[in-house]
């Protein structure tokens, strides 16, 4: 299920137009993937050392100058396997796949008898290619989806092999004609077809254009990557002999959605990897069905999965120059997050129709429908339309709706009814579960207490955490101390009378979405590791060093919770982390949400998208093309600085058919401040109209007392009193970070990989989870 209907073809349009694609650097590196000595120096080139998948690893080896590469004898746990290796013309070293590892740990040497310092050695962690590697324990129940999963040829993937879900790889060719159009089979591996098309890609290499698509399965999903090959004349590619028409550069796709995003493989990637703009140009592209979060709504798997990806390209066809990952909604939260929290895998990301994450969208929908059940079910205190809106901060109050149905995706109760106003995407919907999912496996509290739970927080239980009472995940949300429409009443949009009455009645959840009457208490664990592992966004990762390209391509601050906040909110946390946003360059502008519905283009939505899609990804390439191509010693940061084009930078576009762009900083305001805020303003959401920061990455805030000169309005001795029964404990003090709240840990485990360990919830509690000051 996408985020919305049409969002398939929202990212076939942006693939078409240019609006995804990317680069990335060799694999993910640091200065602990290597042994050195005495001027020898083995490293892994496909992944770190102990996160090797799959029985292989691309290796090189360093020699010193004084010893014939001829000389050096490599062993894997005492066997040969010298051969695997050849020379490295990018140097005084040898290269090689080297393969056979067993699961866990191999030791791999290399030496050379009477030559000074004998060698050296690295041990590699190798983990089976079905995982888990740092993701924690499988998902169960796990429905297998090979057989619906359609091949490039038209045929069918086949029947699982294994409760693993893994089916047997296949490689297809195809090709496209002279006469244009897209790609289709290749008859023969033999000989190209009279009408074979030919393509000049980006380097200028003129190659005949012939796809190699190669599909199977791996950490449980399903992975495609397609590349340039020419079979009839090339040999088969390896790191040693990659593609001629391969421009070294590799695009990571993502798909978008959420709700529904659990227990199954999937059937579809949810982004076209046979996008025939890139692949001419000789880009090479790979997903796999976890990194679509309809069907795995769980970024720190598809960075997992991501990690296993790449590592699988890298042993294939060899390192590329740099790697960009690019993606719309989902897609976009998915390229930001794995970023930041797996550094090294993307040089770059490239994104439109932006979130900070999934999490995002469901707390802040949880905050909608609390205060949509207040109004809709008696709103005691009579709080006029244009109030309501006031107190949600959207633009208006179909917005503020659109945002409480997402709640849906948080809530286990199949068959639930709320009063919300029916939206273009339908009615709340509970229990939202792809169809292959059996009834019989899913919950239900009194039918199959014991079954799989469909929400944002079970299905992402390995990080957040079980509660040993009920077997439910833990949650994040909490809203103690928060005071609903306090920005309303200090502007005189509310009266006393109604923001007490407010605040009193709004209540919380239970863990199975159950209106309670009292506020919610997150639980602090799961708040630290929802941090900890960016499954809420912080910023302070990989994103702190690499370009940021953000777009709008939707832009509907009306309906279907496309909102711009949640541009800012991801560029804000940068900011908060880094103190800048020197790396982050954000263009607006684009297309009403109705014109991806099915409805009617309209001739400026379309307008802008082309534009946009086109003129920011060519700067974006170039920005990121630049920086990698630095060579100095310069820290990452320093050199995408040094390199940033003089067109990347921030702006938005007139509304025409034919657009402008107007260079200006963009500002998060609904008030025609600026040109761009004038052409496209922005609007706000609950819980910054109570105070909270843009950011939204307050989890659960720190209280302070209650201050009479923190409110415009004087309250009477018995409205105070009251005020102070309804925050006993006091309210939120949001200039304070927040309880639990603390930078991502980059590269990190929730098992079964014990380096860098945060939790493993088949043992309980690890890391950090009980400090004082939290509690």
């Amino acid at each position: 299920m996408n985020a919305f209907p049409g969002c398939a073809a929202l990212l076939a349009l942006a693939l078409a137009s240019g609006a995804f694609a990317g680069s990335v650097s060799a694999g993910g590196r640091d200065d602990d993937d290597d042994r050195s000595g005495g001027g020898w120096r083995i490293s892994t080139v496909s992944s770190k050392p102990h996160l090797v998948s799959g029985g292989n690893a691309l290796v090189r080896i360093e020699v010193p100058r004084g010893i014939a590469l001829s000389e050096v004898r490599v062993t894997l746990d005492g066997t040969a396997v010298t051969s695997m290796f050849r020379p490295d013309p990018a140097g005084h070293a040898l290269l090689g796949v080297v393969s056979g590892l067993n699961v866990g740990k191999n030791r791999l040497s290399a030496s050379a008898h009477g030559r000074g310092k004998a060698g050296t050695d690295l041990t590699l962690v190798n983990y089976p290619i079905t995982g888990p590697i740092v993701s924690g324990s499988h998902q169960s129940p796990f429905i297998c989806q090979t057989q619906s999963f359609r091949l490039p040829d038209g045929s069918f993937l086949g029947a699982a092999l294994d409760e693993n879900c893994s089916a047997p790889t296949h490689v297809h060719y195809l090709y496209r004609s002279s006469a244009g159009g897209g790609l289709r089979p290749l008859p023969s591996t033999a000989n190209l077809p009279g009408d074979a098309g030919m393509t000049t890609t980006a380097h200028g290499v003129t190659v005949p254009f012939v796809v190699r698509v190669e599909t199977g399965t791996m950490n449980r999903g399903i992975y495609q990557n397609a590349i340039l090959h020419d079979p009839t004349s090339e040999p088969a590619p390896s790191p040693f002999s990659p593609p001629r028409g391969w421009n070294k550069r590799l695009i990571a796709l993502h798909g978008g959605g959420c709700p529904g995003g659990w227990h199954i493989q999937g059937a579809a990637q949810g982004a076209n990897i046979l996008d025939v703009t890139r692949l001419g140009e000789g880009y090479a592209l790979f997903i796999n069905t976890l990194n679509h979060p309809s069907n795995s709504c769980n970024a720190f798997l598809a960075g997992e999965t991501t990690m296993m990806g790449k590592e699988h390209f890298i042993e294939t066809f060899g390192a590329p120059s740099f790697t960009v990952s690019t993606g719309c909604s989902g897609g976009a939260y998915t390229s930001l997050q794995i970023a930041d929290a797996f550094p090294g895998l993307f040089d770059g990301v490239h994104i439109s129709c932006t979130y900070p994450d999934a999490l995002s969208i469901a707390l802040s929908g949880l905050d909608s429908r609390l205060l949509s059940r207040y109004y809709l079910t008696g709103n005691p205190a009579g709080f006029s339309e244009a109030q309501i809106v006031a107190v949600s901060g959207h633009k208006g109050a179909r917005a503020w709706y659109d945002l409480a149905l997402q709640s849906g995706r948080t809530d286990p109760v199949p068959g639930r009814v709320d009063p919300i106003p029916v939206g273009l995407l339908g009615p709340y919907t509970s229990a939202v579960w792809n169809p292959v999912v059996p009834v019989s496996a899913r919950y239900h509290p009194v039918a199959n207490p014991g079954g799989a739970r469909p929400t944002i927080f079970d299905g992402t239980r390995n990080i957040y955490g079980i509660d040993r009472a009920t077997g439910f995940a833990l949650r994040p949300f909490d809203n103690v101390g928060v005071q609903y429409g306090l920005e309303a009443l200090n502007a005189g949009k509310i009266t006393k009378a109604q923001f007490l009455d407010l605040n009193e009645r709004i209540g919380g959840y239970d863990q199975d979405a159950n209106y309670v009457s009292q506020r919610t208490v997150g639980d602090v664990g799961a708040i630290r590791r929802a941090h900890q592992s960016g499954v809420t966004l912080g910023g302070g990762g990989g994103l702190a060093s690499i370009p940021v390209f953000d777009t709008s391509l939707i832009y509907d601050d009306d309906q279907v919770y496309h909102y711009q906040w949640f541009h800012f909110a991801a560029r804000e946390r940068i900011k908060q982390a880094n103190g800048h946003t020197k790396n982050h360059v954000m263009w607006r502008g684009g297309a009403p949400i109705t014109d991806l519905l099915g409805g009617t283009p309209s001739p400026v939505g379309q307008a802008i998208n082309q534009l946009v899609a086109t003129e920011s990804w060519n700067t974006f390439i170039a920005w990121v093309k630049a920086y990698k191509a630095d060579a100095s010693h310069a820290p990452d940061l320093v050199k995408v600085l040094r390199h940033k084009p003089a067109a990347a930078v921030d702006g938005c576009f007139t509304q025409s058919t034919t657009p402008q762009f107007i260079a200006e900083p963009q500002t998060f305001s609904s008030t025609p401040d600026t040109q761009c805020n004038a052409l496209w303003p922005s609007y706000s959401f609950p819980r910054k109209e109570a105070g909270g920061p843009l950011h939204a990455n307050t989890l659960k805030c720190r209280l302070q007392r209650l201050d009479p000169r923190d409110y415009a309005v004087a309250f009477t001795a018995d409205e105070w009193a009251r005020l102070e029964r309804i925050f006993p404990d006091g309210v939120c003090d949001w200039s304070k970070r927040g309880v639990g709240q603390t930078g991502v840990v980059t590269w990190a485990s929730f098992g079964p990989s014990p380096v860098n360990l945060i939790y493993d919830v088949t043992r309980g509690k690890h890391r950090g989870d009980d400090d004082d000051d939290d509690h």
